[in-house]
């Protein structure tokens, strides 16, 4: 029988997972040190289809594993050390055991960058986030404060524009680093301010966030701005280290896919966002999974 391993334990390589045992094929999922990815650290999901009243971020994450070890996919709950792609099978190490693949899908998705303050740590999920589209709605008519000024963060802060009362963003130069057609359309929205020079230096609240304190970087002078949530847009980094010099991987470390879902590496494909820089969601992310597999089952059927 052939058989796959899956990097990954995210919406994408759950799906993926599930797909590959359907099709026959004796797959294991190696769930890495975060296992359920990003969703983890969100409270409700309103826009998942098939959850009318929301679901948990968690709570979605747990049925999926339930589903994909109820088709029979096997579960390694450890992490990925190395690969090696140069010949098939492919080998897989990890902290604990070496694994043999015919296939792989690599699933290992994104991590968003925080500012790294423990109130920020402290309070995720209770009015911080890194995805404006997943939890804007949860601010509508709020005040809300926004961390950045690239492409990404411009245009959370005009998503949000259109669902909260005002949007803050914070940034430490007075000038942005987005594209010039998206300053001038957050330049002429009357519901978003620029506060310019200015570093957060901490989360205000306890159960929930009531504010920021952040200072300005030319003479130090310390402010406190009242609002509901905080969004941080400063990117998000792709899990890709022990992936480098065995796939090709774009300048901005997301693996590239060569031939719908294939890696550069024939037999070895990627699913979710440690390949889409663009649409982050958990929806796209569980649409590729089922890419990569079905990509995954012809690869297979085409070797046999």
């Amino acid at each position: 029988m052939a058989n796959a391993v899956v990097i990954g334990s995210g919406p994408a390589g759950l799906t993926a997972s599930i797909y590959l045992v359907r099709a026959g094929i004796e797959t294991t999922l190696i769930s890495g040190d975060q296992p359920g990815g990003q969703l983890i650290f969100t409270t409700d999901v309103e826009n998942f289809p098939g959850f009318p009243g929301g679901i948990m971020g968690p709570d979605l994450m747990t049925k999926m594993r339930e589903q994909a070890s109820k088709v029979g996919a096997k579960f390694i709950d450890s992490s990925v050390t190395d690969v090696d792609f140069t010949a098939r099978p492919f080998l897989i190490k990890t902290t604990d055991m070496e694994l043999k693949a015919d296939t792989v899908i690599i699933a290992t998705g994104a991590s968003a960058i925080w500012l790294g303050l423990e109130s920020e740590e402290r309070l995720k999920g209770k009015g911080i986030s890194a995805c404006a589209t997943c939890d804007g709605f949860f601010f509508r008519g709020k005040n809300v404060c926004l961390i950045g000024g690239g492409d990404v963060a411009i245009e959370d802060a005009l998503f949000l524009a259109k669902i909260v009362n005002k949007v803050a963003i914070i940034n430490r130069r007075d000038e942005l680093r987005a594209s010039h057609i998206m300053q001038q359309r957050a330049f002429s929205e009357p519901k978003i301010e620029f506060i310019w020079w200015h570093v957060v230096k901490e989360i205000l609240g306890q159960q929930k966030v009531t504010g920021i304190r952040i200072e300005n970087v030319k003479d130090g002078k310390i402010t406190e701005i009242l609002c509901d949530a905080v969004f941080v847009a400063i990117g998000h980094k792709p899990n890709t280290e022990i992936f480098r010099g065995k796939v090709k991987i774009n300048p901005q470390g997301f693996i590239e896919r060569i031939n719908k879902s294939q890696t550069s590496v024939e037999g070895v494909f990627v699913a979710g966002d440690v390949f889409d820089f663009e649409y982050r969601q958990a929806i796209t992310a569980a649409g590729s999974g089922a890419q990569a597999a079905m990509d995954a089952i012809r690869f297979l059927d085409k070797v046999s």
